[in-house]
């Protein structure tokens, strides 16, 4: 093709020559614009700040265990307009949510499990599993991915030291975030809803032994039968705190159910002279019971919190945490006080209180 553009008295030597010529200027020509490009507009290194939170240990950081400091709630705490911080693609993984065997269980999981089936999660329910024991194992396990606990009290747990605890849910969280650092599990955001043991009279009996507080129980304790749940002589915030804290030796303990009807109708019908129930139970102010002061602070910083395996959430952890911290933002102690009522007292289901609740928050549609 080139002969075609070539003027009439070229020879075939020279036009060979311009054809070498011509070759040898476009390979110099790519060589040059394949060249490294100078370090000014190099593109950025990630950095570990802009990947998702797919281990313990970097959901062990105070940014991952503080609901002030959520990565999803703290924008500008990464890179902007990283590639690395776009929300991940894909199908959504399966989330098995689990709880414990009470009632405000069952509401928790399905708050935070129906929040996350309105964003595209595929939920499977495993409620009212049994106690603690049963549930947090499952959890570790990987029977389950997600249910809901009480800081205070799930650190006690995992770490079989009541003493760790504090007042303070800022405090406890960090600890228990790091007691579960090596369990492959995750502390996502607490709510300020509280919910502790609490010990619980008729009013006939507190005016009988002019009881306002727990250590009132202390002089009349010989005389007194406690009732609750059949784990409450293991757990430290039940029997022995009482015991350690306040020198209370009942009677004679029952084992009942854990904070449900059978603890309350033994109360009512005098099968028990104290009762446990839970401090967020609805039924205390419906019967007119009289709630007992912790005067010496047994009870710790019980704020509701959802835990999850880290590695079941994987790339989805932020976007997990961040739906999930958006129910804990809004569930105060009234709040969780009023689902209990609709369920313990009207007997409205569950699923049904968690989903009208959260359609009033504008958490789902």
């Amino acid at each position: 093709m080139l002969s075609r553009f070539a003027p009439q008295g070229l020879t075939r030597f020279r036009i060979i020559g311009l054809v070498a010529f011509a070759l040898v200027a476009a390979i110099l020509s790519a060589c040059s614009s394949s060249a490294p490009a100078s370090p000014t507009t190099a593109p950025a290194k990630p950095t570990d700040a802009a990947k998702p939170v797919t281990s313990p240990a970097a959901a062990s950081s105070p940014a991952a265990s503080s609901p002030a400091a959520s990565p999803a709630a703290s924008p500008a705490a990464s890179p902007a307009a990283s590639p690395a911080a776009a929300a991940p693609t894909g199908e959504k993984p399966l989330i098995r949510v689990g709880s414990t065997n009470f009632s405000e269980q069952i509401v928790l999981a399905e708050l935070y499990g129906q929040v996350l089936e309105g964003n595209g999660y595929r939920i499977e329910r495993k409620l009212n599993l049994g106690s603690r024991e049963i549930v947090a194992p499952a959890l570790e396990s990987g029977q389950i991915d997600l249910y809901p606990e009480y800081l205070a009290t799930m650190l006690a747990y995992v770490t079989k030291n009541d003493q760790l605890g504090t007042s303070d849910p800022n405090t406890t969280s960090t600890q228990l975030q790091a007691a579960l650092n090596p369990r492959g599990m995750t502390l996502l955001d607490y709510a300020p809803a509280v919910d502790t043991n609490a010990l619980v009279v008729t009013k006939e009996t507190a005016d009988r032994y002019g009881l306002k507080k727990t250590s009132d129980l202390v002089p009349q304790m010989s005389q007194l039968t406690l009732g609750g749940p059949p784990t409450c002589p293991d757990r430290p915030f039940c029997l022995p705190g009482y015991r350690d804290t306040y020198g209370l030796t009942f009677k004679d303990f029952k084992p009942l159910d854990t904070g449900g009807p059978i603890t309350v109708s033994a109360l009512e019908s005098k099968q028990v002279d104290v009762a446990v129930l839970f401090s967020s139970d609805a039924v205390i102010t419906a019967r007119s019971f009289v709630l007992l002061e912790d005067d010496k602070h047994l009870q710790l910083a019980d704020n509701v919190a959802p835990v999850a395996r880290t590695s079941a959430m994987g790339a989805f952890a932020n976007e997990i945490r961040s739906l999930t911290k958006n129910v804990s933002s809004a569930l105060t102690t009234e709040a969780l006080t009023e689902l209990n009522r609709q369920v313990g007292i009207d007997r409205m289901d569950p699923k049904d209180a968690a989903t009208a609740w959260l359609k009033s928050k504008r958490l789902i549609s």
